[in-house]
């Protein structure tokens, strides 16, 4: 099995900055995409910023300039660098991975969730 787990979720004032991070354990042979999502009250999960194994990342437009994701492969960690972070940008923010794990046939690759870790941005 695998686990991902993120921390570093928490109250800020707006113009403020955090820095969220996750990590994925377990039978894992590689994680291809690795990122963040977020839920807002009442709306539904969006894009925060994927990158990939290779580096090409992708950010939603919302948090383009402001936020910052990066990886260490070796460690199965990502990491969210967040800036100039605004009331609109509270939220819970989810990690995910795309794990390719080991089986008795050969791999398989399945997309983790995390528990999630509350952002508050006050105005």
């Amino acid at each position: 099995q695998v686990q991902v787990v993120e921390s570093g979720g928490g109250l800020v004032q707006a113009g403020g900055s955090l820095r969220l991070s996750c990590a994925a354990s377990g039978s894992i042979l590689s994680i291809n995409v690795m990122g963040w999502y977020r839920q807002a009250p009442g709306k539904q999960r969006e894009l925060v910023a994927v990158e990939t194994s290779g580096g090409s990342t992708n950010y939603g437009d919302s948090v383009k300039g402001r936020f910052t994701i990066s990886r260490d492969n070796a460690k199965n960690t990502v990491f969210l660098q967040m800036i100039s972070l605004k009331p609109e940008d509270t939220a819970v923010y989810y990690c995910n991975a795309d794990v390719s794990q080991p089986t008795g046939s050969g791999v398989y690759t399945r997309r983790y969730w995390g528990q999630g870790t509350q952002v508050a941005v006050s105005s």
